[in-house]
């Protein structure tokens, strides 16, 4: 049922008693005249009526009621206000809309007991994800995610050379991380031939292969993990020319052609 707003605030002030005369008269007519108007009244009888079954009446102070009537005195009487019946009925036995307000009260109380629930919950699970996590089940332990931090350690650059004239390799160490790069700068290309990386230390019988250098401009691959750091800073750094693909005995066959030791390229960081 589509409710004109004029006409739902005339049904609702007439069943409060605050109208006029002549809009009381009006309100009289339509309520005669006009089925939904009437049904308009008695929706708001019931509902105002109900509210009404909810608070306990209170008698002003005598003087203040005096006051009240001295002012009013000369004013004309205006509408009762249509609650008592409903008033008396709600206090005997409980309209519906009573009862439906008092299952809606006891529903908000219910959904606001939950939140709090919930809320109690959920901060026990940001606790508990902060301190311990451990105590979470797997699935909602959160994802722990690893920042690499870039290592204090200065990186370590040796020059390969033959002589003065000129470095052909440069070879640069990354300690932190084992990975070793090589840089081809002035080493022409030898058809059918490789390079390869000697590491030379008292600390073996032999030199040791660290792989052959490609034909790209840089060459990178790791440092093997049974190499410990004295050794790797210590050691001397050897090319050779090998056959194609690198020497077939593991040890160098061919002449070596660069060495060079490592020292850092930059200066320590600060304490």
């Amino acid at each position: 049922m589509i409710r004109d707003e004029d006409q739902e605030a005339l049904a609702a002030e007439y069943v409060l008693g605050a109208l006029d005369a002549d809009e009381r008269k009006e309100a009289e007519t339509l309520i005669a005249d006009d089925a939904e108007f009437a049904a308009m009244v008695r929706y708001w009888e019931g509902r105002l009526g109900a509210l009404n079954a909810m608070v306990d009446p209170v008698d002003p102070p005598p003087d203040i009621w005096e006051k009240i009537r001295e002012r009013v005195g000369g004013l004309p009487p205006s509408a009762d206000v249509r609650l008592p019946e409903v008033d008396r009925l709600a206090r005997e036995t409980p309209p519906s809309n009573v009862i439906a307000l008092s299952r809606r009260l006891s529903t908000w109380r219910n959904v606001a007991a939950v939140a709090s629930a919930l809320a109690a919950v959920l901060a026990l699970f940001v606790t508990a994800s902060l301190v311990k996590p451990d105590l979470l089940p797997e699935k909602l332990r959160p994802v722990v995610r690893t920042v690499e931090v870039p290592s204090k350690e200065p990186p370590l650059v040796a020059v390969l050379q033959k002589d003065a004239s000129g470095p052909a390799f440069l070879l640069t160490v990354d300690t932190a991380r084992r990975i070793l790069t090589m840089r081809r700068v002035a080493a022409p290309q030898e058809p059918g031939k490789s390079y390869e990386l000697w590491l030379v230390s008292d600390k073996f019988p032999a030199p040791r292969s660290l792989g052959v250098v490609t034909n790209a401009e840089f060459t990178q691959r790791a440092l093997p993990a049974s190499y410990d750091p004295e050794t790797v800073n210590n050691a001397t750094y050897a090319i050779s020319l090998e056959p194609e693909g690198g020497s077939p005995t593991g040890v160098a066959t061919g002449p070596v052609l660069f060495t060079g030791k490592l020292v850092e390229a930059t200066p320590p960081a600060n304490p």
